[in-house]
């Protein structure tokens, strides 16, 4: 490693500038969008994800493993989550045939249900403070 690879290349006051107000907007755009779903709906918009990746698989199914991949969560944040899912009727988990070894998640009637009900809430705010201010 030469002495210049060593240095970090330090951002200058423009693109710092830009590198904050993304991680800010982000940031912000995500409780925004949390917000108008738990408010609406009771649920997180963390929910609403793995409700989400949940219908659009095969069965409705998928292994925890790449389910915490999808929504970019480690596997032990996604299975106290699915745990507390599973609590209050929107997923069930059981064992995957294929290994033995694998869990896998299930969306349930009820979390379906609630996802096509949270859905237009979440489409409306997705739109009104992303989509609809980047398109011409």
């Amino acid at each position: 490693m030469t002495p210049s690879e060593k240095e970090p290349r330090w951002l200058n006051a423009g693109e710092m500038r830009a590198w904050r107000t993304y991680v800010s907007g982000s940031s912000m755009l995500m409780d925004r969008l949390h917000r108008e779903l738990q408010d609406t709906h009771g649920v997180s918009l963390a929910d609403y994800e793995i409700l989400v990746r949940l219908s659009e698989q095969p069965h409705r199914r998928m292994r925890m493993t790449q389910l915490a991949e999808d929504v970019a969560s480690s596997k032990s944040r996604v299975s106290h989550q699915v745990a507390r899912m599973e609590k209050a009727g929107l997923v069930t988990r059981r064992e995957c045939t294929e290994d033995g070894r694998g869990v896998l998640a299930e969306l349930t009637e009820k979390g379906m249900a609630q996802l096509e009900a949270a859905a237009p809430t979440h489409l409306r705010g997705v739109r009104a403070h992303i989509v609809d201010l980047l398109s011409p």
